[in-house]
């Protein structure tokens, strides 16, 4: 068995979710990838699936050799690019995440680009309104929007967005218009976070600043959607201005407490330390900081 081509296909088959589809995807017969498998599971003693009729599921030690194997996978990767790069050519496959709008808006825009400029590079752009384990996701970036806590990630600056509270003219001639960020306890605020319940909206008047915590009626890990609920009159969004200020320009939202803003909120891209030598990681973030905002 070669160890390492079985690896390979059990990798695709946790991430097809299905022996037949990543038969499909790799492309190789259904009786291989079968084949495959079974060489592991009796190389490491141990069931690696559980398979059903509906659905396919990882046991404890198959969670254990996906996590390990996937690592080992993109460590070869990194050493290929990394040898592709000594000849003057990046190779290899960039796994990016960014959240849904700004990756669909400002991030995919630049990767055609990219792509020309690296016939030899591949690229998967996942969208996600949550934050990622680019560790345990096997990501090899991130573009994330806010304040990062302290971590052995290497971060580095793309822009700063202004936040923007603003409602539905219906909204707010239905209930009112906010004069102070408390006055927000009275109303239907539409509530973006990675997991439901209370959060944080952050204002700020001189030297002032205060929170107000926000526990609306609706709530989402979306924005794309809850700025398509403040549309219909749901209630009082907070989002980023470059994703508003069309809808603010043609009167579909009004901002709210703008004097109360608070300062802009930063955005930047986030690798491994460990991957810092990757060239093309390296070339990839270099060009995003470069062509941030120019799409």
């Amino acid at each position: 068995m070669d160890r390492f081509e079985a690896m390979s296909v059990y990798v695709r088959v946790v991430e097809a979710g299905s022996l037949s589809a990543a038969a499909r995807a790799i492309p190789m017969s259904l009786t291989s990838v079968s084949r495959h498998i079974a060489a592991l599971e009796d190389q490491f003693g141990a069931q690696l699936l559980r398979r059903t009729t509906r659905n396919l599921a990882m046991t404890d030690e198959g969670r254990i050799l996906y996590d390990r194997a996937k690592s080992i996978l993109g460590e070869v990767d990194e050493l290929g690019s990394a040898l592709s790069a000594g000849r003057g050519r990046l190779s290899g496959r960039l796994r990016i995440a960014a959240p849904n709008l700004l990756g669909r808006l400002l991030i995919a825009p630049l990767l055609p680009r990219f792509l020309a400029m690296h016939p030899d590079v591949a690229v998967d752009l996942m969208l996600v309104d949550r934050v990622v384990n680019i560790v345990e996701e096997g990501l090899h970036l991130a573009v994330r929007v806010g304040r990062l806590p302290d971590s052995s990630l290497v971060a580095r600056k793309l822009d700063d967005i202004e936040m923007m509270v603003c409602a539905a003219p219906s909204y707010l001639a239905r209930r009112g218009t906010p004069r102070r960020p408390d006055d927000l306890r009275r109303h239907d605020c539409l509530v973006f976070s990675d997991a439901a319940g209370p959060v944080d909206w952050r204002f700020q008047s001189g030297a002032t600043r205060t929170r107000v915590s926000v526990t609306g009626r609706l709530w989402m890990n979306s924005l794309d959607a809850l700025v398509s609920a403040a549309l219909e009159g749901a209630g009082i969004v907070r989002a980023p201005a470059w994703q508003v200020a069309a809808h603010i320009d043609a009167g579909r939202l009004q901002p709210v407490l703008d004097k109360f803003a608070p300062p802009a909120t930063p955005v930047h891209v986030l690798f491994e330390r460990t991957k810092l030598a990757s060239p093309k990681i390296r070339t990839f973030v270099d060009y995003l900081v470069d062509q941030w905002g120019r799409v």
